[in-house]
């Protein structure tokens, strides 16, 4: 019988690909990943890719369509429909179904498919997701915050809670909606008032993994105004500049204006200094990085409250770009220790394709396969490379390659190196977990600064680390749960445990960890074992395979060009037992 092949694509920042067949996910892949351009919006060798695995594709699924991205005419020929035409080569036809103003769903379907619930409560947050239209109002407005309830099949996917946002001064006004309780205000929802604080701190409103590293540094200040008031994003503060951003109203604020001057002033210093001195931030930027962080995470805690309360479901699922927030999933747990909470690890656009393929299979074709889907263990979504073809380039002679072994790495990283692991699939989203992966000694006093320096990244910067699960609890407080594979918490450390590793352990006394198994991955868990044996200490310190403000490595080549470009010099590669060393320059 003909195998059924879905290709999904997300457009938009974090763009990716997803191919499914026969209801079975066989790679995702973020296009950045393949163009080697930060947060690429345009998924067009995503789609080549797919003809590595399959002949034919039978669907095509578009999400971010109806007003989510450039103006084109979504009814006729589009542009990735008819990119796949020219792949095709009139060799088979398919079907194109463009996903338009459900873009929160795909988000919770990515993630309930992924937790492996039979039912639950999904809480999406992010900056806006689909533009939708509304005959409350004239004009766009947009979508913040939803709680959906969840259960197999998929065509009970239900609207427990929205909100939605517009700039025009409306105050709060709710829709007539039956069944459904949904707000339409002129307040901004809590990522965009996260982005805006964001660009305050000096970067790009979609970098706010940043502001989360530099909260800790901030305090409680009464001098600030409010982030949130009376339950919703202070307006007078933010104003909001949809779809792309929130702005702050500086001139309201003589503080912030004052601020200002002294921004501008680290900024002029920072040009003129060397490449190795860090740029300097003010006490109320990181007050505002404080601020913005305590205020979005009880947000959330109150939005999972009230999917608790109108779903009466203790199975949780968070997704939308405000699920990679690692420290607020650990306030989730503190708060709620009696509900079942998965944090979906491709929160970010990028997942929506993901959603996108199970949409299709499960609502459009409605195929009869298995329900629930089992957890998701294994986060190895890339597509499959080949260990023999590593060194198979005419550059490698140029290189120092080695026999090794887990015990010879794990002493070289013991001696104080940075070692890089290159192996397998690639991980899907953010995290590396050990197939695109930069080690560290975690013990190592200074490695924070160490690692922050070879990776050009700002000094505040947090890193994580890869435990073996039967050890996390002697070094960790998971709140009563079993593990954290996926890297989704920032999690506090148990008492006496910051001296023993404190180059992976936050200036808030957190970190967040992978635990990992054997059976998840056997190169890595052997290697921090081998490790353990010359140390005690069953951790290793692990960032991503890249520098900053560079994807992560995909492919082999990326991996040879990273360490050719730094100061790293080894890679490590498990599935053949070599060691690749590529000197610094004198």
């Amino acid at each position: 019988m003909k195998d059924t092949v879905i290709v999904s694509i997300a457009r938009g920042h974090n763009a990716s690909t997803t191919l499914m067949v026969n209801g079975e996910i066989i790679f995702y892949i973020e296009e950045e990943r393949l163009s080697r351009r930060k947060y690429d919006g345009s998924p067009l060798l995503g789609l080549m890719k797919v003809f590595d695995y399959v002949d034919h594709i039978d669907h095509l699924v578009v999400c971010h369509t109806h007003k989510h991205g450039p103006e084109l005419d979504w009814t006729g020929e589009t542009l990735y429909n008819g990119y796949l035409r020219k792949l095709a080569r009139g060799r088979f036809e398919f079907q194109t179904h463009h996903v338009s103003a459900i873009h929160h769903e795909m988000h919770a379907i990515c993630g309930f498919y992924n937790s492996g619930f039979e039912t639950a409560a999904c809480v999406i947050a992010d900056g806006a997701g689909s533009f939708l239209e509304t005959d409350a109002i004239n004009g766009t407005i947009y979508e913040f915050e939803t709680i959906f309830k969840a259960k197999w099949p998929l065509d009970t996917f239900d609207v427990a809670y929205k909100h939605l946002g517009t700039d025009q001064s409306i105050g709060v006004k709710r829709l007539d909606s039956s069944n459904m309780d949904i707000v339409l205000t002129e307040y901004p929802g809590y990522v965009k008032a996260y982005e805006a604080i964001t660009e305050y701190c000096g970067w790009q409103s979609i970098e706010a993994g940043k502001t989360m590293g530099l909260s800790p540094y901030g305090k409680e200040n009464p001098d600030l105004p409010p982030i949130t008031r009376e339950g919703w994003v202070n307006r007078d503060l933010f104003t909001p500049e949809y779809p792309n951003k929130s702005a702050m109203n500086l001139d309201r604020y003589p503080i912030l204006m004052k601020d200002l001057l002294e921004i501008e002033e680290n900024d002029r210093k920072y040009k003129e200094c060397s490449e190795k001195e860090n740029k300097a931030y003010t006490e109320i930027q990181k007050d505002l990085a404080y601020a913005v962080q305590k205020a979005t995470e009880d947000g959330l805690i109150g939005l999972i409250r009230k999917a608790h309360e109108k779903t009466g479901e203790k199975n949780i699922v968070i997704s939308g770009g405000y699920g990679l927030n690692c420290v607020a999933n650990y306030k989730y747990w503190k708060e709620f220790p009696d509900l079942n909470i998965y944090v979906e690890p491709i929160s970010h656009d990028g997942g929506t394709s993901i959603g996108g393929a199970v949409w299709l299979n499960e609502q459009i074709l409605k195929e009869e396969t298995v329900k629930p889907y089992p957890r998701r263990k294994s986060l190895y979504y890339g597509p499959q490379y080949f260990p023999d073809r590593y060194l198979d380039f005419d550059f490698i002679k140029d290189y120092e390659v080695t026999d090794t072994s887990y015990d010879d790495v794990a002493k070289l990283i013991r001696s104080g190196e940075i070692v890089t692991i290159f192996q397998g699939k690639s991980e899907a989203g953010p995290r590396a977990l050990g197939n695109r992966s930069i080690l560290f000694d975690p013990t190592i006093k200074d490695g924070k600064d160490i690692v922050n320096g070879v990776k050009n990244r700002e000094f505040f910067r947090p890193f994580a680390c890869t435990i073996k699960k039967e050890n996390v609890h002697e070094w960790f407080d998971l709140q009563g749960r079993e593990e954290s594979p996926h890297m989704m918490y920032a999690v506090e450390c148990q008492p006496g445990v910051q001296e023993k590793i404190p180059s992976v352990i936050h200036v808030d006394g957190t970190c967040r960890i992978q635990t990992l198994t054997e059976d998840e991955n056997e190169h890595y868990y052997k290697l921090i074992d081998a490790f353990e044996k010359l140390s005690g200490v069953p951790i290793l310190f692990n960032t991503s395979f890249n520098l900053g403000g560079h994807p992560l490595v995909e492919i082999i080549e990326d991996a040879y060009a990273t360490l050719a470009s730094s100061k790293i010099e080894y890679m490590y590669l498990p599935e053949i037992q070599k060691l690749v060393k590529i000197p610094n320059a004198e």
